[in-house]
C-alpha cells in the first residue's frame, strides 16, 4: 500500500489489549475484579448524565460487599478538554489518594480517568504528557492504577486503547496522550448499559466503531515502516494481520445491526453487536492506529460554530467526535483507495454486503458509507455542521497537527491534499 519501501523494513509487529470481560450482568461483577488487585479505596469516574441513570452510583455500592470503600465522581465533561481534565485531576489528588480507578460512561469518561490516573501516579502537567507538537510527549516514569473501564456507549473503543483524547481550549485543538500505560487494566462491557442510549448517540458513536474499523483496516501496513529499536516501538504500529481480523469482524456487526441499533435502541441483539463491534474496532485501532479522518475530526470538533446535535447535552454548542470522523471520511477513502484498491472494496463488501460494485471500484467503500450515513441521519458533510470554504484553512492547519495520525495514512497526505478533501467534504449528497 505505500509507494516507497524502506531499505531495512520493519518485521516486528506488536500487539496490546486490556482483560475483557462481555455480557449482560458484567458490570455487577466489578467489585470482585478489584479485590483480586487488593484494592480498598476507589473513585468512580462519571459524567452528569450517565449519573442520573444510576449506573455509576449502583457500582460504587455493589463494591461495598468486597470491603472497597468507593466514591463517585461525576464531573466528567463531555468531549474532554484541557480545563474539564485539570479540574478531575485536582479533585481525584484532592481527595485522594486512590487505589484504582472505574470509569462509568462514554469515551469522555474513560478518557477523563486515564489522564486523571497518569497525573495522579506521575508528577508534572496535563501538557507534559499530551503529544507534541503541542504538548511535550513525556512518557510517564512510574506504573498507574489499576483502572477499569465501563462504557456506557458503543463506539469509542477507549476501553482497549492507549489513547486520551482532549481539546486545548486556548489553541483550539483536538490532540490527545498516547501511552501504553494508560491502556486500561480491565474493559467490562455490559450492553444492558446502553439500552438507553439516544438514537442520536448511537448514530455518531457508531459512526466512530466504523472509523476506527475502516481506517486501521486501510492503514499503511506494519511491515513498511523503517525497523525500529525495541525501545521506539509504539502502540499504532499500522495493519497487521491482527488488528485486520478485528476489523473485518467489528464491519460484518456493524453491517448487520448499525441501523436498527439506530432505529430500535431497545433491540437487545443489536446492541450486543454494537457493543461487541465497538470493542473489536477498538482492539484493531488501538494497535494498528487510525489515520486521516480522525485527523480531520480533531478541528471539526476543535472549532465547532454554532451546532446542538440531537441526544446530546444542550447547553454548549459542539460536534461530537464520532460524527466528526464521519464527515470527511467518504472523501478520505477516496484519496486512499489507490494505496490499496483490494483493502477498500473488501471493506466496502463487509460493510454492505447486498450493495452491486459501482463501475467505478473507487466509489465503492464511498458510497457504502455516505448510504449509511444517510440512513442514520448524519449531517451533510462539514456543512451540515456549519462549516464553509472560509473556513477550511484553519480545518487544514488543525489537521496537519495531527501528524502521530497522518503517519499511518497507507498515501503521504500534504496540505493541499486535505484542503481538497475537506472542500469535496462541504456537501456528501
Amino acid at each position: 500500500m505505500s509507494s516507497t519501501v524502506p531499505a531495512r523494513p520493519e518485521s516486528v509487529f506488536t500487539y496490546g489489549a486490556p482483560a475483557l470481560k462481555f455480557g449482560p450482568g458484567a458490570s455487577d461483577e466489578i467489585g470482585f475484579d478489584l479485590s483480586q488487585h487488593e484494592v480498598r479505596r476507589v473513585l468512580v469516574i462519571t459524567d452528569a448524565g450517565v449519573a442520573a441513570t444510576g449506573a455509576p452510583h449502583r457500582i460504587a455500592e455493589r463494591m461495598t460487599a468486597f470491603g472497597i470503600e468507593a466514591h463517585v465522581f461525576d464531573g466528567v465533561r463531555v468531549e474532554p478538554t484541557d480545563v474539564s481534565l485539570r479540574e478531575a485531576v485536582d479533585h481525584a489528588r484532592a481527595s485522594g489518594p486512590w487505589d484504582a480507578f472505574v470509569a462509568v460512561g462514554g469515551g469522555s469518561s474513560i478518557d477523563t480517568a486515564k489522564a486523571v490516573n497518569l497525573l495522579s501516579t506521575n508528577p508534572g502537567t496535563l501538557m507534559d504528557y499530551i503529544n507534541a507538537p503541542v504538548g511535550r510527549a513525556l512518557a510517564p516514569e512510574k506504573p498507574l492504577k489499576p483502572l477499569v473501564a465501563v462504557p456506557t456507549t458503543t463506539g469509542t473503543g477507549s476501553e482497549s486503547t492507549t489513547i486520551c483524547v482532549l481539546d486545548v481550549l486556548e489553541l483550539k485543538v483536538k490532540t490527545g496522550i498516547s501511552h501504553a500505560r494508560l491502556r486500561p487494566t480491565l474493559a467490562v462491557i455490559d450492553p444492558d448499559l446502553t439500552l438507553t442510549l439516544p438514537a442520536g448517540v448511537t448514530a455518531a458513536s457508531g459512526m466512530d466503531i466504523l472509523c476506527h474499523a475502516l481506517e486501521s483496516y486501510t492503514a499503511r501496513p506494519y511491515d513498511t515502516y523503517p525497523r525500529k529499536r525495541p525501545e521506539q516501538r509504539v502502540p499504532y504500529c499500522g495493519a497487521n494481520p491482527i488488528s485486520d481480523a478485528w476489523s473485518e469482524r467489528a464491519l460484518q456487526l456493524l453491517a448487520r445491526s448499525f441501523r436498527t441499533a439506530v432505529r430500535d435502541g431497545g433491540d437487545p441483539e443489536a446492541r450486543s453487536d454494537m457493543a461487541l463491534a465497538a470493542t473489536f474496532a477498538g482492539l484493531g485501532f488501538g494497535n494498528a492506529g487510525v489515520h486521516i479522518p480522525h485527523a480531520n475530526a480533531y478541528p471539526i470538533a476543535g472549532r465547532v460554530k454554532d451546532f446542538h446535535p440531537a441526544g446530546y447535552p444542550a447547553h454548549e454548542p459542539m460536534v461530537p467526535h464520532g460524527m466528526a470522523v464521519s464527515l470527511t471520511a467518504p472523501e478520505a477513502f477516496r484519496f486512499t483507495f489507490s494505496a490499496g484498491p483490494e483493502r477498500h472494496l473488501r471493506a466496502a463488501e463487509l460493510l454492505a454486503p447486498d450493495m452491486a460494485r459501482p463501475a467505478d471500484p473507487a466509489e465503492h467503500l464511498p458510497t457504502a458509507i455516505q448510504r449509511l450515513m444517510r440512513d442514520i441521519g448524519m449531517p451533510d458533510g462539514i456543512g451540515g455542521v456549519g462549516y464553509d470554504k472560509g473556513d477550511i484553512p484553519a480545518l487544514v492547519e488543525g489537521a496537519m497537527k495531527q501528524q502521530r495520525l497522518l503517519a499511518t495514512a497507507p498515501r503521504e497526505v500534504t496540505e493541499d491534499d486535505l484542503a481538497g478533501i475537506f472542500d469535496r467534504s462541504l456537501s456528501l449528497w
